[in-house]
């Protein structure tokens, strides 16, 4: 008997298929520069030399770790793709660089071309959001490696600043003010943490204390971009410092773009977090520090200005749909430079 590649548990025809069905969600994030995209052997891209005058490129790479475990317990997978995007383009955004473009990995046990579908739909709004095209991926189907249903992500963006642009800290200094923006909630940090605490809770019953929404929409409420957002504040403002909050929480994050013998004090009053928060830290019994140094706590972003640039940048960031607000200061430090939350 003749064996085959599909009777191997690869299926060839199935991935033929997927290409066609995410070619339209793909179409939508062009860019002029793009000079091929999705389906061939690699993407071009041809970089605006009349827009750029000392170009720097930018890259980043990044995943969603174990939110996709609520994905697939949903069998929700159309908003996890957005998640892939936020994760690298936010990334290069704190740069103060303009994301170009965007490369997936997509692998799972048995191809379905349906629900990987889902996922590049995701994949593709989340490039539109950012302004970057979706120029190309892989799709991996290994058998025998994944449990049935489930797969995994990885994402590639590439940005571009000019070198007299990049957001680096080194101007930031002692009377600095920090700007807090909102998260949207969890985002793509700290599930592994989040999932133990709420075991045994039901994932599909409306709950009073989310404002009526499942856990699962909670949980899965994509990550926010904040792409666009970043370099239209650029354009008004003149930021000395830019962080993502991401795994390491704001002590582990903010820290990273600012200059050794600063310390950054945020005061937890100042900013509102979204529910999602109070019930992991209470189911679970999560210490204090234990869920600031895993969770962005509401900050999905946080800006650092002069006093006499706060206005400006809150109006502009306000006027873009952003809850913002000042949420500490900047102090003189020793030695590396830290952040510390206080009551």
């Amino acid at each position: 008997m003749s064996l085959t590649y599909r009777d191997a548990g690869v299926d060839i025809d199935e991935g033929d298929r997927l290409v066609e069905l995410i070619k339209p969600h793909a179409q939508r994030t062009m860019r002029r520069e793009v000079l091929a995209g999705i389906g061939g052997f690699g993407g071009l891209f041809a970089l605006d030399l009349k827009k750029w005058r000392e170009p720097v490129l930018v890259s980043g790479t990044d995943g969603v770790g174990t939110k996709l475990k609520v994905a697939f317990a949903a069998n929700r997978h159309d908003t996890i793709g957005i998640d892939l995007v936020a994760m690298c383009v936010n990334d290069l955004a704190v740069l103060g660089a303009e994301p170009l473009f965007f490369l997936d990995y997509y692998a799972t046990g048995k191809l379905s071309a349906e629900q990987a579908s889902q996922v590049v739909k995701g994949i593709a709004e989340g490039c539109h959001q950012a302004g970057c095209a979706l120029i190309g991926g892989e799709t991996a189907e290994l058998p025998g490696f994944y449990h049935p249903g489930e797969y995994d992500l990885a994402g590639f963006a590439v940005g571009c600043v000019e070198r007299s642009g990049i957001v680096d800290g080194s101007q930031v200094q002692a009377g600095d003010l920090v700007l807090g923006i909102g998260s949207s909630g969890l985002h793509s940090n700290g599930f592994a943490l989040a999932r133990r605490a709420l075991e045994g809770h039901a994932m599909d019953s409306a709950r009073p204390e989310l404002g009526g929404r499942t856990l699962a929409e909670a949980l899965l409420e994509p990550t926010r971009i904040y792409a666009r957002d970043v370099l239209a504040l650029l354009e008004k403002v003149p930021v000395r410092a830019f962080a993502h909050i991401t795994g390491g929480g704001l002590p582990g994050n903010v820290p990273r773009n600012l200059p050794d013998g600063t310390v950054a004090i945020l005061e937890e009053h100042r900013w509102q977090r979204p529910p999602i928060f109070d019930l992991v830290e209470k189911s679970g019994k999560v210490p204090r520090e234990e869920m600031y140094r895993t969770f962005n706590m509401g900050l999905g972003m946080v800006a650092v200005v002069a006093s006499s640039d706060v206005a400006p940048a809150q109006d502009l960031l306000r006027a873009r749909g952003l809850q913002c607000g000042v949420v500490g200061g900047i102090d003189k430090g020793r030695g590396e430079a830290t952040c510390e939350v206080v009551r």
